[in-house]
């Protein structure tokens, strides 16, 4: 799961220049607006080869890396 939190780090610096913590807010801290959080849901489901389904996507299960992270093993 390091590979996926790493590439998850690595894409919000690409779309936000910054770098952030494994828990760090990401989307309650609006570091992200909604066009750059599909575009990190999208680089997300392309690495794992996984659609992300509908009810999963919001705020509280993509607020951070390890969030995330929680969320991808519901798959």
């Amino acid at each position: 799961m390091d590979d996926i939190k790493n590439f998850i780090q690595n894409e919000i610096m690409n779309l936000a220049f910054i770098k952030v913590g494994y828990d760090d807010s990401i989307i309650k801290s609006k570091l992200l607006d909604s066009i750059s959080v599909i575009d990190l849901l999208v680089s997300i489901e392309e690495k794992i080869d996984k659609k992300i389904p509908q009810y999963l996507i919001n705020e509280d299960n993509f607020d951070s890396i390890n969030v995330i992270c929680e969320t991808l093993k519901k798959l």
